[in-house]
């Protein structure tokens, strides 16, 4: 398996989605649709994954593809899997709705329940950050592409959370951390500044599922970071029926025990 290699057509197929996206995005008007959650869906959602789904059967028929949008198939056949594709065409479809551009295709290559190679790709910052398994950490940005890296913890800590779901216990961790400056930032995006050093920790502690989360977590660790559960183990993918994920933490290069601020449960 020639990781940098399907790393860069991951990159590609990415920013092709991203395009079909854009076309949409910049419509005079779009419908919106809603899925059994509750969850919008738009054209623009669908354009790209059926772009994504048939470039990556392309470019490796040899492994299935778990897209958000067609991601109904039962444990007993996942079960089977070692090597597969897991995307999500639209990352961030709320913020997409709200055109405040903050969203993101995103495309990971899980081997053994862990991402080996991860792409988000964000089509109107025209941003780009990319990783494979011991290779490191990279950005594409203004036409350049450079590698990047977590930073040591800041202080005051530089906090990121969701600019569209509010997490209820959120609240208490913020005030048991201390001293610490809060953002907000639609998609995984708010990940990716973590991974690039422009902020120190990003904690989840609502739902999400496995493909928000897989690309970027490959982009943080090879960039010296961690994207652990609460519990501080791994995350670990398509290990279980459900394609719910634990809450968890994203954090920089300096290892910390942050569950010691979530208090009693």
């Amino acid at each position: 398996m020639n990781l940098p290699a399907l790393m860069h057509a991951a990159v590609q197929i990415a920013q092709q989605a991203g395009i079909k996206i854009m076309t949409v995005y910049n419509s005079a008007d779009f419908g919106i649709e809603h899925k059994a959650d509750a969850s919008p869906l738009t054209a623009a959602d669908m354009a790209a994954h059926h772009h994504i789904v048939d470039a990556l059967t392309a470019l490796t028929p040899q492994y299935p593809v778990l897209s958000e949008e067609s991601a109904k198939l039962p444990f007993s056949e996942r079960s089977q899997w070692q090597t597969y594709w897991l995307v999500d065409p639209l990352d961030g479809t709320r913020e997409f709705i709200k055109r405040n551009g903050e969203f993101s295709t995103l495309i990971a290559l899980i081997h053994n329940h862990e991402p080996i190679i991860g792409v988000v790709h964000a089509p109107a910052l025209d941003e780009t950050w990319f990783a494979s398994l011991g290779n490191g950490a990279f950005k594409q940005a203004k036409g350049e592409t450079f590698p990047i890296a977590t930073r040591a913890t800041a202080s005051p800590l530089k906090v990121m959370g969701s600019k569209s779901h509010r997490d209820p216990i959120m609240p208490q961790f913020l005030e048991r951390i201390g001293a610490h400056d809060y953002g907000v930032m639609g998609s995984i995006l708010k990940a990716c500044l973590v991974a690039e050093g422009s902020a120190d920790i990003y904690p989840r502690l609502g739902l999400t599922s496995e493909w928000d989360t897989a690309a970027a977590q490959i982009i943080v660790e090879e960039a010296g970071g961690y994207f652990t559960r609460t519990d501080m183990q791994p995350m670990r993918y398509n290990t279980k029926d459900s394609l719910l994920n634990p809450y968890f933490f994203v954090f920089g290069r300096d290892y910390h025990d942050w569950s010691q601020y979530l208090g009693e449960s």
